[in-house]
């Protein structure tokens, strides 16, 4: 059986926010929730929780210890399980590692087009975005050296493997990010919820840049489809770990921690599955575009699960919201992730074929009417 083949009909009894946010005729590809099947040990893990009654709160270490094993075993990554502390979710987890670190005022970098909540957690909580774009695709290191000189600010928020672009920071780029942050003074927070997924390609920012002045925030959930069962780890610097809230691990989840553990351990069988499925699904839908939409070019990336695509050559004014009223096929919108970014969406492949190609019929029947 394969991971994404999930009948429509099924996904369509789902209640989360990609099968209840838009219409119901509407194909969702949008939010980062995969249409997949669960890895049975994740599902006999909790099923096992429920039968005993094993309800209430987390307090064994099992995921610092599980992440440990998985990054020494993936990455040849090793770290001090006592250097992780738990977290709600990698977003809070950054909010709360950010706050730590930093004043109201002071200056947050960080690289767009980029996952929404970066510049959520930096306005939220007072502080200046400073935006260092991507410079075809890949991280501007003379730009954030600039940055960094001139601007002087106290933390960089780091997204390793990128979203939307799906880029793999290299070990010389993040070394070199590393020394710029050692040389003025900034912090750096990398987001690597998106590692696991990306396999051994993936380069931990510790194990390229090394853990002063750092930290990583990540979690199964991206990669194993647990975004329900709340549960995250930030990990690094001890003077860090020691500024946050007492209270950062109050969120976390027994579930969470539960399946989040369940999956590091025991399902790593499923995440190779779902990443082979996965990088067909990217051929697939850049065949897809090159037969129905030959106008759109499409160049798969590693480092996730989302396509980062330029809709600029249809000459849509919008070609987001053409996409969501014309074909009822709804994407994340560019602009979520970059001001200028109006002629790009971001797409999710974390699906079955059947529904990727009607996505792309959709997209091109709208056009021809």
């Amino acid at each position: 059986m394969a991971i994404f083949d999930v009948p429509l009909a099924d996904l369509r009894k789902r209640t989360s926010i990609k099968w209840r946010r838009f219409e119901p005729d509407v194909i969702p590809m949008f939010v980062a929730e995969m249409d997949a099947h669960m890895a049975a040990p994740i599902r006999e893990r909790l099923e096992r929780a429920i039968r005993d009654g094993d309800t209430g709160y987390p307090q064994d270490p099992c995921y610092q210890e599980s992440y440990a094993a998985f990054a020494a075993d993936t990455w040849g990554w090793t770290f001090n399980p006592d250097d992780a502390k738990l977290a709600t979710d990698v977003v809070t987890g950054m909010r709360d590692a950010l706050v730590a670190v930093s004043e109201p005022g002071d200056g947050v970098v960080i690289n767009s087009p980029i996952y929404p909540p970066f510049r959520a957690v930096t306005t939220t909580t007072g502080r200046r975005l400073i935006d260092v774009p991507l410079r075809d695709g890949r991280l501007d290191l003379d730009g954030l050296e600039a940055t960094f000189a001139e601007q002087s600010p106290t933390a960089y928020l780091l997204c390793s493997p990128h979203n939307p672009s799906g880029a793999i920071h290299t070990r010389e780029e993040l070394l070199r990010v590393g020394q710029l942050a050692e040389r003025y003074g900034v912090t750096v927070i990398a987001d690597e919820i998106h590692a696991p997924i990306a396999g051994a390609d993936h380069i931990p920012y510790f194990d390229a840049a090394g853990s002063d002045n750092a930290v990583i925030v990540t979690s199964a959930s991206k990669s194993w489809n647990l975004a329900s069962l709340k549960s995250a780890l930030v990990i690094g610097d001890r003077d860090i770990l020691a500024k946050l809230d007492p209270m950062i691990s109050d969120g976390a989840s027994h579930f969470g921690v539960i399946a989040h553990c369940a999956a590091l351990d025991d399902a790593r069988a499923w995440l190779l599955s779902a990443a082979v499925e996965i990088d067909a699904n990217k051929r697939f839908f850049a065949e897809q575009l090159s037969e129905h939409l030959p106008q759109l070019t499409y160049e798969p990336t590693p480092g996730t699960y989302l396509a980062w695509l330029d809709c600029s050559p249809l000459g849509l004014e919008h070609p987001g919201r053409h996409f969501h009223e014309k074909a009822r096929v709804r994407f994340n919108f560019g602009p979520e992730f970059a001001p200028d970014a109006t002629q790009f969406v971001r797409v999710n492949l974390a699906t079955s074929r059947e529904i990727i190609a009607e996505a792309v019929r959709r997209m091109a029947t709208s056009l021809a009417d």
